[in-house]
């Protein structure tokens, strides 16, 4: 069953637990979850990526058939689906489980779609496309904002916070947080305050995600990868990144082997790790040896590479070999 992505307050969150959202704005995909599942089911979310789901079946079917005392409801999300999750899908739609609401997230979803026809015409099964935000849609969302507030603000200021959020409904609601928190006794907010106060829709997790791939911790790396919105210029940063951290392991795991000493190497090692950094590295020691070091090493050049040829496609590459990295077996 169709549904737009404006009427969520019609839907019987009772009757419907099967949904399917799809399309480029993956900012207000994430709106809608936060906004109608987050509060509800914090305790009990988990989240898949399709990929990860298709190698172990019998892991997620566990997750998902299992009753708990303490967990009456749970959220289960999966990201980048594709028709590959259609057959499991449907074995989980056919046992008319009532206490989980499983949500997939898909990108763009053309009509011939199987996956987006399965959704389209089942009873219990909604879909909702997410088009990509104008500048228009964006610039009345911050006069709404600033009107509700009973705030003057220029157009230019308007035109700022639009730009800012590089076409995304998330990053320029996180923007709005924190003015609303900034403007809480005001009655007026200028230019300044607004360049002081909001960033370039920057995310902040590119050093944590290339950690948690290293030191192979797959659940914290697709949490990390699904609560960001990359562009092809984070792509870019993570995977130089990945590189720094990966040549950085690979001297720390050579010298380890002169000196027998793991922690003797971490502690002088030049330049200085950081006290709380200094786990996770221990952790990415025992997760690597020098020789798939040096072949990731190799491997994260020819993604930079891929990734400048194939920018469109900059951010599923680049997810498909993190994920790869974090789950494979390396010793």
């Amino acid at each position: 069953m169709i549904i737009k992505s404006f009427e969520a307050d019609k839907i019987n969150f009772e009757k419907n637990n099967f949904f399917l959202l799809y399309g480029e704005n993956q900012g207000s995909k994430n709106i809608f979850i936060k906004k109608n599942f987050y509060n509800k089911f914090s305790k009990n979310t988990f989240r898949y990526e399709e990929r990860e789901i298709l190698v172990n079946k019998e892991h997620f079917f566990a997750t998902v058939f299992s009753r708990s005392f303490f967990e009456k409801e749970k959220l289960i999300i999966i990201s980048r689906v594709t028709e590959k999750i259609i057959e499991i899908i449907e074995e989980i739609n056919e046992k008319k489980i009532i206490d989980i609401n499983l949500i997939l997230v898909a990108d763009i979803l053309d009509k011939k779609s199987k996956l987006r026809s399965l959704f389209e015409k089942g009873k219990n099964l909604l879909i909702i496309a997410f088009y990509a935000d104008n500048a228009q849609t964006l610039s009345n969302v911050v006069n709404l904002f600033f009107k509700q507030k009973k705030i003057s603000i220029s157009q230019e200021t308007i035109n700022i916070l639009v730009d800012r959020s590089r076409g995304d409904k998330e990053n320029l609601q996180n923007e709005l947080d924190k003015i609303e928190n900034f403007v809480k006794n005001k009655k007026k907010i200028d230019l300044n305050d607004v360049l002081k106060l909001t960033n370039l829709a920057e995310n902040y997790n590119v050093s944590e995600l290339t950690d948690s791939c290293l030191a192979k911790n797959i659940r914290k790396t697709i949490n990390i990868l699904n609560e960001n919105n990359y562009s092809t210029e984070d792509c870019m940063l993570i995977t130089r990144t990945l590189l720094i951290k990966s040549k950085r392991l690979f001297k720390i795991i050579n010298e380890a082997k002169n000196t027998k000493n793991i922690n003797q190497v971490i502690s002088s090692f030049k330049p200085p790790i950081f006290w709380k950094d200094k786990e996770v590295v221990k952790n990415q020691i025992k997760s690597w040896n020098s020789e798939t070091v040096e072949r990731l090493i190799y491997k994260t050049n020819e993604i930079e590479l891929l990734i400048k040829k194939n920018s469109n496609n900059s951010i599923n590459i680049l997810s498909d070999f993190i994920i790869e990295q974090a789950t494979v077996s390396n010793n």
